[in-house]
């Protein structure tokens, strides 16, 4: 496994969220392959044998993990060739900015036997419809559990919280973002953390591999965002790059933040993720909360918790429900696919990276 890897894409209370066409920045990257094709047609196949060709030519790789099944790679990106190869089907449809100048399609539908699959259309077309209808589940209630969740950020939320967290982060950045000698930090946003069919999963090799230094930020009310947003503002402005993670329950908001460049990193922690590993400093961002309204709020509080993990638990059963029947079309499509030609689309590609 790579040591760094993320989620380019969430499922989210409002849906599939993507970040894919961050991708296409042609600031960032100069030749991007973009894959289009069905299930089982050997996506994951090509990209990654163009990340072993290219690690054993000695170009470090970052893994983009399909965030409904981590076991499923959706994108390599090698940073020092500025380059990706990158899965552009639904739900992550990527839209060329430069296209023939950074980016090509790659259409590998061609390694289809459509002969062969003809006989199977009636079950690929039950498998299609059965995972998309546990998909429309799941999203209904990670709806609901956002809300929920929402009306308890929006209950402890106050303007006090706010400049407690506020001061907290300017004690920090004085601390921590030495400023440097170049202009202004690029941004980046990656998830570190998903919703799959495996359950809530966060990334923590990700930060282990860039950061010595690491804030616990312990936010089960996410109320984290207003320790998270100056720092990163102030980082930018000291000329550090950043990547920023938003929450998958709330994507309009980060609830992680690294510095690469400085070996830095701050990660909130909730009941579903829970950092490993002792960190640099712990801080107690649900202390920060009013005391008295905590007090007079517990038994709202409690139940809201308790319905809301219901619902979360219930959506990702249904994300499981659903990397079964995709498991399903990927096994009516497998023995119909000619993955010799899939790898030999994968040894030109990397020629012409590495070249």
């Amino acid at each position: 496994m790579s040591a760094i890897q993320y989620f380019l894409g969430a499922n989210t209370p409002g849906g599939f969220t993507s970040l894919y066409h961050e991708i296409t920045d042609p600031d960032v990257f100069r030749t991007v392959y973009i894959l289009k094709s069905g299930p089982g047609s050997g996506k994951s196949t090509l990209m990654r044998k163009v990340e072993q060709l290219a690690r054993e030519a000695g170009h470090p790789a970052v893994e983009i993990l399909c965030s409904g099944d981590p076991d499923s790679l959706d994108g390599v990106i090698l940073p020092d060739l500025q380059a990706a190869v990158v899965d552009g089907t639904a739900p992550h449809v990527i839209e060329p900015v430069c296209p023939g100048v950074v980016e090509r399609y790659i259409d590998l539908s061609f390694a289809y036997d459509r002969p062969g699959l003809q006989p199977h259309k009636n079950a690929i077309r039950e498998a299609f419809a059965a995972y998309q209808g546990h998909y429309r589940r799941a999203y209904r209630c990670l709806g609901a559990a956002g809300e929920l969740r929402q009306n308890i950020t929006d209950l402890l939320d106050g303007e006090a919280v706010q400049q407690k967290l506020a001061r907290r982060a300017a004690g920090i950045a004085s601390r921590e973002l030495h400023k440097p000698p170049t202009g202004e930090g690029r941004l980046s946003h990656r998830y570190l953390t998903a919703l799959s069919c495996k359950g809530p999963m966060a990334l923590w090799e990700t930060v282990s591999a860039q950061a010595d230094t690491v804030y616990e930020l312990q936010d089960t009310y996410g109320l984290g965002r207003h320790l998270l947003n100056p720092l990163l503002t102030a980082g930018l402005a000291a000329g550090h790059d950043a990547v920023a993670c938003p929450d998958p329950m709330a994507p309009g908001h980060i609830s992680h933040l690294i510095f690469p460049g400085l070996s830095l990193a701050f990660v909130s922690t909730t009941p579903e993720y829970t950092w490993p590993r002792k960190a640099t400093r712990r801080i107690r961002v649900d202390a920060m909360a009013d005391a008295a309204l905590l007090r007079t709020s517990r038994p709202r509080l409690r139940f809201t918790r308790r319905v809301a993990a219901a619902l979360l638990e219930d959506g990702l059963a249904s994300l499981a429900q659903a990397k079964a029947a995709h498991d399903e079309l990927e096994a009516l499509y497998h023995p119909y696919v000619d993955f010799a030609a899939v790898e030999q689309v994968a040894d030109r590609v990397a020629s012409e990276l590495l070249s």
